[in-house]
């Protein structure tokens, strides 16, 4: 099996909410997404979605584009993102899903998943320069410091499942924790304290020409925004 990624499906089948006017690569994305998807992906595989999967305001607003991603080939772990509004409890959202019969789908939210000789880990992050902020007013550090701790239980939750520590963490956040001159020292300090060696983001939207990846104190950083991949899943391993 295989392990694939791609984040900010901005998907919206159950609200309207069209994504052609962020530019011309969005125009019929959701097709774009199934397509893509279903040349490389099996059932075998598993394809971890880090944030803003969906634009719906509701569990129940969002049952279309949940449906939509579980029709897709393939395991799906689904973190959050800071357009995620309709994000519940980890018991609201289990529960939904499986009255749904979505069985494809688990969440990642102060939890981790082992697949294969690999450990998931992740949490949403934050920005914490004002000028970056997509909320009104937020209190930064407390924000960051309820992310730093989501990503914190996440890893003791990997030790758990990898009391050895034979397996690799990979971990997956919505914002990036560095970019261009910002730094979220909080994120980035526990990320080098716990030896990750590959995290992979999204969040960054409409400029092309970005490195797809880059290195910073001994770990590699991947951004897997769908637009930025061309709806085109990345390949972890496998």
């Amino acid at each position: 099996m295989a392990l694939y990624t791609i984040a900010d499906l901005h998907l919206s089948l159950g609200s309207e909410k069209p994504m052609d006017v962020f530019g011309s690569r969005w125009t019929d994305h959701t097709e774009k997404i199934r397509i893509r998807w279903s040349r490389l992906v099996t059932d075998e595989d598993t394809v971890v979605i880090p944030g803003d999967s969906s634009w719906a305001s509701s569990l129940e607003e969002a049952e279309k584009d949940l449906g939509f991603i579980d029709s897709l080939p393939g395991k799906k772990i689904i973190g959050k993102g800071n357009h995620d509004f309709w994000w519940s409890s980890m018991k609201k959202m289990n529960t939904f899903v499986s009255e749904k019969g979505f069985d494809t789908i688990s969440f990642l939210y102060n939890n981790a998943y082992k697949v294969e000789d690999h450990v998931i880990c992740g949490s949403r992050g934050w920005y914490v320069e004002p000028s970056l902020q997509t909320e009104k007013e937020p209190d930064y550090s407390k924000i960051v410091a309820r992310e730093r701790q989501r990503l914190l239980t996440s890893l003791i939750r990997a030790d758990a499942l990898d009391p050895g520590g034979l397996c690799e963490r990979i971990l997956f956040l919505h914002f990036p924790p560095l970019f261009g001159s910002f730094r979220c020292e909080p994120l980035l300090d526990l990320i080098k304290s716990s030896g990750i060696k590959r995290c992979y983001f999204g969040h960054i939207h409409g400029d092309y020409s970005l490195p797809h990846s880059f290195g910073y104190e001994g770990a590699e950083y991947i951004l897997i925004s769908s637009d930025y991949l061309d709806f085109v899943p990345q390949r972890i391993f496998g």
